[in-house]
């Protein structure tokens, strides 16, 4: 919860923790208290597995990883991503089984807007070179979007300004500081800076300009 640290985990390597829903593990990246308040997970749902009704004090965001999770709206498959912004309560669950990616109590507090987008459905744009991205959400400052990346591309070096966080969903991205495999999840801050490339096909979900702004002053 120090967002003036860089955090590296790579979640392969975590044992899943059970959470108070039989059924639902988990595995916390960031967490702020036990079961509230900031919390970024990865959520696995095993067949047959519910979570009872809730709300999203400060909204939930979600990208579905694996297997198919549901709810009282529908059913959505690997590569759906939601905002359920405060307001929103649904009573999720999972068939199949599914893996998840998971935040918590994250949103600014007059983002409201509801989003669920298909992402293997949406078409990717063409980016900074042989990029490609999907962008999934802008807020003020924060935005979110899958990004693609051809096997030797090179990205420029940049700053992070309002921070970046990645979730690497396939493939392997590289910076100078390290190599990120399939699953790894990194939190930059504010104002660090990164060259990163990619020596194999990488699609990463990445964050950016989103720390809180009491960080952004200090």
């Amino acid at each position: 919860m120090d967002f003036n640290q860089r955090v590296v985990i790579n979640t392969a390597q975590r044992d899943w923790v059970a959470s108070p829903m039989p059924g639902v593990m988990r595995k916390p990246l960031a967490r702020e208290d036990a079961e509230r308040g900031h919390a970024t997970s990865i959520v696995r749902y095993e067949p047959g597995a519910r979570f009872s009704a809730h709300d999203h004090p400060l909204g939930e965001e979600i990208l579905v990883l694996e297997g198919v999770f549901s709810d009282e709206t529908g059913d959505y498959p690997a590569g759906t991503y939601f905002r359920n912004p405060q307001g929103f309560r649904h009573a999720p669950f999972s068939t199949e089984g599914c893996v998840l990616l998971v935040k918590l109590h994250q949103f600014q507090a007059d983002d409201t807007q509801h989003v669920v987008i298909d992402t293997h459905r949406e078409p990717f744009r063409p980016g900074t070179g042989n990029l490609q991205v999907l962008p999934l959400h802008q807020h003020g400052s924060e935005q979110v979007a899958l990004v693609r990346w051809p096997a030797g591309e090179r990205f420029q070096p940049h700053t992070h300004f309002g921070g970046e966080e990645i979730y690497v969903i396939s493939g392997e991205l590289q910076d100078e500081h390290g190599t990120y495999p399939e699953g790894t999840w990194i939190r930059s801050p504010h104002m660090s800076q990164h060259l990163p490339f990619a020596e194999k096909e990488t699609l990463i979900w990445v964050k950016v300009g989103h720390l809180p702004v009491e960080i952004l002053n200090s």
